[in-house]
């Protein structure tokens, strides 16, 4: 999935964390809801701007950033 026009970055908004669509709902907190145990249904109805594209964007996101991290050996 191609989230770039999805995922932005805006230093003054969320100190610079990568928010869905401009909004000051950040890649983090979906992430968390998720990882808490929320379902995207129950994303979506609590946040109704929110699109189920929006939350495959965010996975697709933290996806990318996982395949780049780089852990230097000791």
């Amino acid at each position: 999935m191609d989230y770039h026009n999805i995922i932005t970055i805006e230093p003054g908004k969320r100190s610079g964390k990568p928010c869905i669509r401009g909004m000051r709902i950040t890649v983090y907190d979906i992430l968390e809801y998720l990882a808490g145990g929320m379902t995207e249904a129950e994303i979506l109805e609590d946040f109704s701007e929110l699109t189920s594209e929006d939350i495959k964007a965010c996975l697709a996101f933290a996806a990318d950033r996982e395949k780049k991290l780089f852990v230097a050996p000791l």
